[in-house]
């Protein structure tokens, strides 16, 4: 059902499995468990927040005069909703992501919202919010270009900051934009990365990929590396501070 929708983040999913289905009947599966899906979301909130130094980092760079896009495959939803929770509402100057993903006939996303979030979270104030086409996935340059072309930034004026090599680093180097590993936002060595192998809408060969490309003999190089933090890249860390201004002051 993932790889069908294309994320593991679909709302809909409990109306969907037809194990879950079968075992509700005859009533309706989001009803059924309800107290699931309300556990569910009080673990998204307590866990989800921003790495450390973050904050501070995308507000120095906001400082300094540099544009601040986002581009995200996570659906429109989830992925304002992480906007708003995580506080860089107009921080972020404009988000880029994929529209929310396709519901059965006759439900509509606010119905499936309803009971788990307040109507605050709907909707962002300060950022503005972009979709690109349905079904788009990293690596994509021409979407990458076409954000670039959108925001009215040349390449050479901007830096990409991603933690999948595969997906991130891949597609900056090849739009020739100067590329920024985020490597502390690594999670294959953790243990919980088994379970997102054995849920995730990746293919298996994806997946594979994206591991031999962590090693570190994998065959895609990084141009800067954040080891510890977001801000590597910030003044307080040396010597890459002049070439991220020099060439993101207007775009990031």
């Amino acid at each position: 059902m993932h790889r069908r929708r294309g994320t593991t983040e679909y709302s809909n999913l409990v109306r969907e499995l037809p194990s879950l289905i079968e075992a509700a009947a005859p009533d309706d599966p989001a009803k059924v468990y309800d107290a699931a899906l309300h556990a569910q979301n009080s673990r998204r909130k307590a866990t989800t927040r921003l790495y450390p130094r973050v904050p501070e980092g995308l507000r120095s760079l906001k400082q300094a005069g540099v544009r601040i896009a986002a581009y995200t495959e996570s659906g429109a939803f989830w992925a304002e909703w992480r906007i708003k929770h995580t506080g860089l509402d107009g921080i972020i100057d404009v988000l880029y992501s994929s529209p929310d993903h396709d519901l059965t006939a006759g439900v509509v996303p606010s119905a499936l919202r309803s009971g788990h979030y307040d109507h605050e979270h709907y909707g962002l104030r300060g950022t503005r919010h972009q979709h690109v086409p349905h079904g788009v996935l990293k690596p994509n340059v021409e979407i990458l270009r076409s954000i670039l072309d959108d925001e009215r930034c040349a390449p050479e004026e901007t830096v990409y900051l991603g933690d999948s090599l595969m997906k991130d680093i891949v597609m900056a180097q090849a739009a020739g934009v100067l590329d920024a590993h985020a490597e502390y936002g690594l999670v294959q060595h953790r243990d919980e990365y088994d379970l997102l192998r054995r849920v995730t809408h990746w293919t298996d060969e994806d997946v594979t990929r994206e591991m031999a490309l962590s090693t570190p003999h994998g065959e895609v190089k990084p141009t800067i590396v954040c080891h510890s933090g977001f801000d590597d890249v910030l003044p307080s860390s040396g010597p890459h501070w002049s070439v991220f201004v020099d060439r993101v002051r207007h775009c990031a």
